[in-house]
């Protein structure tokens, strides 16, 4: 598994349903590394921390291997990475076999598994309709969650190398399953 892409967004308003709204969900790649501090992606928009950003959900990554799957259902969206709003799109990242606790070395900085990402309506703005919840809801191609225990910068081509393997924890896909 290696980083193909760091994203990051900037706040956004929009009208949706005639309601001004705040959002940071709108990533795009850089090209310079990106700073995983303790509660957040630094120059990354958090808007609403109730669901996003915090301890546990410091960092979210998302699968390239996953794309395919979506631009088939959604080939007339501009595709780019972080569409997820996710800050890290890494190569062959598969929920079924990444379990809760595992720690991982991603550059300079440590970081562990913590709980998938649960959409909310904010995803289905990127995607111009809402029906994109209910097919997430029914994939296991969630995304993972990730608390960050040494903090550092991130890079295109940096490996996750395992560094502690909680084998007999649930697996990002069990525990999504359980929240459905």
């Amino acid at each position: 598994m290696k980083v193909i892409s760091v994203n990051i967004g900037e706040k956004r308003t929009i009208n949706y349903k005639g309601k001004i709204i705040e959002t940071g969900i709108f990533k795009s790649p850089v090209e310079t590394p990106i700073f995983l501090g303790e509660e957040d992606v630094v120059n990354d928009a958090v808007i609403d921390r109730r669901y996003h950003g915090g301890m546990n959900k410091a960092v979210y990554a998302y699968s390239k291997n996953h794309y395919a799957y979506w631009k088939e259902i959604y080939p007339e969206l501009d595709w780019k990475f972080g569409m997820f709003g996710e800050n890290l799109t890494i190569s062959d990242l598969d929920e079924t076999e990444i379990h809760i606790g595992n720690q991982y070395k991603l550059g300079d900085a440590i970081i562990e598994v913590t709980q998938p990402r649960e959409p909310c309506f904010k995803l289905g703005l990127v995607f111009k309709t809402q029906k994109i919840l209910k097919q997430f809801w029914n994939s296991t191609m969630c995304g993972i969650y990730f608390k960050v225990l040494q903090t550092g910068n991130v890079s295109v081509n940096d490996g996750l190398i395992l560094i502690k393997n909680c084998e007999n924890a649930p697996t990002i896909a069990e525990v999504y399953e359980t929240k459905k």
